[in-house]
Formats: structure tokens, sequence, C-alpha cells
């Protein structure tokens, strides 16, 4: 079993659980999946994560696994990570480090225990462990990483342009994949998922209509309209 610092370790079985429920609802991420259990693209790559320590991340990071990648993970939002999911994930041989309710003093800690691998590539939401390579860990030089919020692609765009920044960065955002499952499809889907019947009122009381220019209402709108109901995007 891998380093790690979860809430309880007993917790793995229910995790497990967890895991096996969101993984059931991402077919697009066991198709890479069972890709990469065939090529091991990874194979022999340290990642570290700074994510949100849920199932979802949990799924993720068994497919990173699965494609060889010795992964370290610590929690970007102490909130949310789940912690039946961390003693699960610490069982299968991740280097762990997060449980919900960490201190400012833990959380930062925790970031600097998944360094300690030097990693090839990092994978970060809110560009603390981007910032914290770059003020004290001068002689880590990734490969290259990724940051999945807009807040996070700012500040590391700040760094750019003064020309600090030491390895290029992905803007996970910006990925024409995840703009559309997350908006186009996830958002429609969890808009049905809330209503499934189209009788809950929304912001203007008439069944599932949406306003907005975002792409996100679109998905809405298109899972209405498959459902026979009115879903109107402006």
């Amino acid at each position: 079993m891998s380093e790690y610092k979860v809430r309880d370790i007993r917790l793995a079985e229910q995790g497990r659980r967890q895991l096996e429920w969101a993984e059931l609802h991402m077919p697009a991420l066991m198709e890479i999946r069972r890709r990469f259990e065939r090529e091991k693209p990874l194979k022999g790559i340290k990642i570290s994560a700074v994510l949100h320590v849920t199932k979802e991340t949990g799924a993720l990071v068994r497919t990173l696994m699965a494609g060889g990648a010795e992964v370290s993970l610590a929690g970007s939002n102490p909130l949310s990570t789940q912690d039946d999911v961390a003693a699960a994930l610490a069982e299968e041989g991740v280097r762990v480090f997060a449980w919900k309710g960490e201190t400012v003093e833990e959380y930062w800690q925790n970031i600097r225990e998944v360094l300690k691998v030097k990693p090839d590539v990092v994978m970060d939401d809110g560009a603390d462990l981007h910032a914290l390579i770059h003020e004290s860990y001068p002689d880590l030089r990734p490969l290259g990483g990724t940051e999945e919020t807009t807040t996070g692609v700012l500040r590391l765009k700040a760094m750019e342009e003064q020309g600090v920044l030491r390895y290029p960065v992905i803007a996970v955002n910006n990925a024409f994949t995840k703009y559309l499952f997350d908006n186009r499809i996830g958002t429609g889907t969890e808009h049905r998922r809330r209503d499934p019947k189209g009788d809950q009122p929304s912001d203007s009381g008439q069944g599932s209509r949406r306003r907005g220019l975002r792409l996100g209402w679109k998905g809405d709108s298109v899972e209405a309209q498959g459902d026979g109901r009115q879903g109107n995007s402006h």
C-alpha cells in the first residue's frame, strides 16, 4: 500500500462503492481507461494532482493509473473531500493526502507531500500547486500541467506575461471535449436529474425555460426538447 494520510482507511469499502457508481455514469472516461489498459501511455510518469477529492476525481485517478501513471493526490478544497473515496484510493496505491476539514496549514502541507515525488506532470484546480512550485521549488520543472479553473488560468497567464512560467499548462476549460461534456451534455442531464417531470418552477415559471447566452443553457434546452418539453435558449 502507498504512503497516505486520510481520515479513516476503514472507509475504503464504502469509497469503492462510490467509485463504481461514478464509473457507471462516465462512459467516455471508461472507454479511455480501456485504451489506457492496453497501451499504457503513461507508464513511469509521476503525476501530482491537487483536485477535489470526490468519486468523479477518483474515477479519473483510476484511469491515469490504468495508463501506467504513479499518482499523488491532495485536495483542492478541504470542504469537498469525500473521506471514503480518499480511503479507497489509498488502498489502491494512490499517494493520497486529503481529508475533509483540513486546516489551512494542513492544506499546504498536503500539497507539499504530493510534490515530494518530483512529478513529471501536475494537475491543479485553483493554481495553488503551480504557484507553490514556482515559489518554493526552483529546481522542479515538470513536463507540463493542467489547470481547471478560470481564476487559476488568469494567475498562470500573469506568470507567463512576467516570463516566470516554467512549463506549459493546459487550460482545461478551453478543451473542446470538456466544453461539450460539461455544457451541452452535462448541464442538460443534470437539469433533467433535478427536474425529471418538468413541473418544477424555473426562474421564468414555465417548465424548463431558460435564459442566457452560455452554452450551458443550451444543454438544458436540448435535453428538455428531447423530453418533449419546452426548452428555450435566448
